[in-house]
């Protein structure tokens, strides 16, 4: 329940009141502290897929801090398009944004492996997808029938199944450690382990902040066992900028068909996000449904953010999902406190210290944490699924979608013999999951027969009712 001395219950639900500074402040931090693990990790893990940026002495050291910066810079940027809006670009609500791991599975073959050069392939995506994203404000409303939660529902479960593998990955060491004596040593496990106990310790047993910020804390905890076994190092921290300003096309822009087309597709999913966000803010802080204005403004700035991002060398930006629970638990509605929290993540881009402090992160601390988050995407997903009623066709539906998917990324050889684009998009598993699911949802025949149920299951179907939170950031 709110503080009765942040203002009336009336002013706690319209956007534009501003509450005392003294109190604006602390809820706008709070919004920093909620989302800022997770707008960072993705750059962190796009690094290390590309094989560049990990350890003070590598040449492209520099290049990781920058792309830290620059999440934290543009999310900001962002958010501010979310909450003061610009024309019809923007919400008008307290709608933060900020990197989304929806995008990792398509960002990852595009750059294994392959080093920095080959961010700038993201980037021309990144900048396509985001003005496509832009677009689809247009007649979002007018979509949302081909993406039931039996679709959204799988593809979130598909993106924390595409990321797993990383988690363990990071928490036995890293890619580079892979078959030396240190990968999966009793140390490394070690760190992760605190950092999962210590998490969901907090998010368990604790209430408030610390239940919100669990997974930021627990990342503490982590570090400072790791320091104590001397896995941190400070050597990058001295060298690094003051000062910085964001530097236009860093990494150049390459435009790649199986980048655009990746961007693009994954782009209808980040707008259903959004419209999903934008009325969960409505509903837990305001008591009312958003409008179609609210809901078309904020698909306008979640696609103009990103499509920035890509000029400035960022990642793709959406909502999250974690602060439209903060705004619920604190029922402050207030656009501004938001704005507040907006301006702490642009300074922070501006300072390569601070980036600079995150990569002294060790992977195995980040690998408990990411170990958590995607885990986390993975049961948002099947809460999502929840809402499906499980008759023969939706089953088949998803066990077609699920077995492609999943398989061919598990598998990319087995289509060794598509042209490289196609192979790139086909080997993500989200994408020909999304589409299977898409294309099979709106051309099967409707199947309301329960007997048609049991005859797939054994009779060990059920028909489960949940509560849909999405929660696809952690």
């Amino acid at each position: 329940m709110a503080d009765a001395s942040i203002g009336t219950p009336e002013q706690l639900r319209d956007p534009n009141y501003t509450p005392p500074l003294a109190k604006a402040i602390p809820l706008g931090i709070q919004h920093v502290l909620a989302m800022f693990v997770s707008n960072v990790t993705p750059a962190i893990i796009v690094c290390g897929a590309a094989g560049f940026g990990f350890g003070s002495n590598s040449p492209d050291f520099p290049e990781m801090i920058y792309m830290i910066q620059m999440s934290m810079f543009f999310a900001g940027v962002a958010t501010l398009f979310q909450t003061i809006g610009i024309g019809p670009v923007g919400a008008k609500l307290p709608i933060v944004q900020g990197t989304s791991f929806a995008f990792i599975p398509i960002m990852i073959p595009l750059v294994a492996g392959k080093g920095v050069d080959a961010v700038a392939v993201l980037m021309g995506g990144i900048l396509v997808g985001g003005l496509f994203h832009a677009v689809l404000g247009l007649f979002i409303g007018k979509i949302r029938f081909a993406l039931p939660p039996l679709v959204t529902g799988l593809v979130v479960m598909m993106i924390g199944l595409a990321l797993v593998q990383v988690g363990i990955q990071y928490a036995a060491g890293g890619v580079p450690a892979i078959g030396t004596e240190e990968y999966g040593s009793a140390g490394n496990w070690l760190v992760a382990g605190v950092v999962i106990v210590v998490t969901l310790g907090l998010k368990f047993f604790a209430r408030g902040m610390l239940s919100v910020s669990a997974v930021l804390i627990g990342l503490l905890a982590g570090y400072a066992v790791a320091l104590a076994m001397g896995m941190v190092s400070f050597g990058g921290v001295g060298n690094a900028a003051a000062f910085a300003l964001p530097n236009p096309l860093h990494f150049g822009l390459e435009f790649s068909v199986a980048a655009i087309i990746g961007f693009s597709l994954m782009a209808f999913v980040s707008a259903v996000e959004t419209v999903g966000d934008v009325s969960g803010i409505t509903k837990g802080g305001a008591g009312r449904e958003a409008t179609d204005t609210e809901i078309q403004g904020a698909t306008f700035a979640d696609g103009l953010g990103t499509a920035i991002s890509g000029l400035f060398g960022a990642l793709p930006n959406t909502s999250f999902s974690q602060n439209v629970g903060l705004i619920a638990m604190t029922r402050v509605m207030s656009r501004h406190v938001v704005t507040i929290g907006a301006i702490f993540l642009i300074v922070a881009g501006l300072i390569p210290k601070v980036g600079a402090i995150i990569s002294t992160i060790p992977i195995e601390v980040l690998g408990g944490g990411v170990i958590v988050m995607f885990g986390m995407v993975v049961a948002a997903g099947i809460s999502m699924l929840s809402d499906v009623h499980w008759n023969r066709r939706n089953m088949v539906i998803f066990a077609i979608s699920l077995s492609l998917g999943l398989g061919l990324q598990l598998e990319p050889g087995a289509l060794q013999y598509l042209p490289s684009t196609l192979q790139v998009l086909a080997t993500s598993g989200i994408l020909p999951a999304a589409l299977i699911a898409i294309v099979l949802n709106l051309v099967l025949p409707a199947e309301l027969s329960d007997e048609a149920t049991e005859e797939v299951s054994g009779g060990m179907a059920g028909h489960a009712a949940g509560d849909f939170e999405k929660d696809t950031h952690v």
